[in-house]
């Protein structure tokens, strides 16, 4: 009996759905987090009785077919790459992109990962890094008797030595673009990394046409919609119950069968 099957597929998909939205609600507090949302297609039809044939020779063209779908697959878990809200930390070292752009890290193992989460700080030797001590790029390094430290929309990085009354500039931030954000691989800890579908990075200054502005002292809010995460899981979990049902239904209808038979 293909119901069974068929129920077990939706049944399985429903499950990974409510993972992808646990893993929403679980990350509504990261800083630059961006919703996933599961993303299902139809499996393979069998065809009972095809369409736009003769029913016999010489007959007329059938109209209509039979066509009976298998069930359902995940084709892809898509991050939602929208605005989030921003927040005002006072940090001078809290960055947030407003519109489009990526933050530029470099990993412990030399590669660049991508990230909307500006919470940067200054290591030992002054140099700007992540939270988690991986170097920003381009690199700034803070002189140690800098005063005062400004991050202006275009993402120049200014500073005061000492109490001189005019800013120097130390360096210059830049940030990528990518023709298809949904193509970047999520690495955990606010990273992201290229692949072939994402396309290569497009470098560029902030606040050009295209590029996001940076705004100091500010951080960008995980886009997790705590409403909409609810509707959802309750969406999931009767599409799952109703997957379940059809089992037990399909289950009752063999039992039927069997005791015919006997």
């Amino acid at each position: 009996m293909k119901a069974l099957s068929i129920a077990a597929t939706g049944m399985n998909a429903q499950q990974l759905n409510l993972e992808v939205i646990a893993n929403n609600i679980a990350n509504i507090n990261t800083t630059g987090y961006k919703r996933a949302r599961a993303e299902f297609s139809d499996l393979l039809y069998q065809t009972e009785r095809a369409q736009g044939v003769p029913n016999r020779a010489n007959q007329a063209i059938v109209p209509e077919g039979a066509i009976i779908g298998l069930g359902v697959q995940t084709s892809a878990v898509r991050n939602l790459h929208i605005q989030g809200s921003l927040v005002n930390t006072g940090n001078d070292y809290d960055l947030a992109l407003v519109g489009r752009g990526w933050f530029q890290i470099e990993t412990p193992d030399g590669e660049t990962a991508y990230t909307r989460s500006g919470a940067f700080n200054t290591n030992a030797t002054g140099q700007l890094v992540t939270i988690d001590g991986y170097t920003v790029v381009p690199g700034i390094t803070v002189p140690q008797d800098a005063s005062e430290i400004t991050f202006t929309s275009s993402g120049q990085v200014l500073v005061r030595i000492g109490n001189n009354t005019e800013l120097q500039e130390i360096g210059q931030l830049t940030i990528a673009n990518f023709v298809n954000e949904a193509g970047l691989e999520p690495q955990g800890e606010n990273l992201f990394k290229q692949t072939p579908a994402s396309g290569e990075p497009i470098i560029g200054t902030p606040a050009d046409p295209g590029f996001a502005q940076i705004k100091q002292n500010y951080l960008e809010a995980s886009n997790v919609d705590p409403v909409k995460e609810i509707t959802d899981l309750i969406s999931a979990q009767r599409a799952y119950e109703m997957n379940s049902k059809i089992i037990q239904a399909a289950d009752e209808m063999a039992a039927t069968v069997s005791k015919n038979l006997r």
